[in-house]
């Protein structure tokens, strides 16, 4: 799926699967919104708004190219260092998600140190 060839049927990997998903999913982020509107609890929306937590987040996304590209030519260590950065990614982004969900000051510690 995705490499679709000039001639190929769309049945049935388009039409069973993936226009269903995207339905789906279009109805799912729809409802999220519609839930997490903050118009109904007194809060102004400003949709241009970025949270202050997540403003260094495509700072260290645009870091990665510059990473990957100190060695011009071919590079053995690319898919461990990537494998690496993804695992340490994940990690952190799961730590600071359970943390996002606990009080403030324990938030960061998550309350065990």
């Amino acid at each position: 799926m995705g490499h679709i060839y000039y001639g190929e049927p769309a049945w049935p990997n388009d039409l069973l699967y993936i226009f269903p998903v995207v339905i789906l999913g279009t109805i799912a982020c729809n409802v999220g919104l519609a839930v997490l509107e903050p118009s109904m609890i007194g809060e102004p929306a400003d949709p241009f708004a970025t949270p202050l937590e997540i403003s260094n987040v495509p700072a260290g996304l645009l870091t990665v190219p510059f990473l990957e590209n100190v060695n011009k030519f071919q590079n053995p260590f690319r898919r461990p260092v990537a494998t690496t950065v993804f695992l340490i990614g994940t990690a952190v982004a799961l730590w600071l998600g359970i943390g996002a969900t606990l009080p403030i000051d324990k938030s960061l510690t998550l309350g065990l140190f």
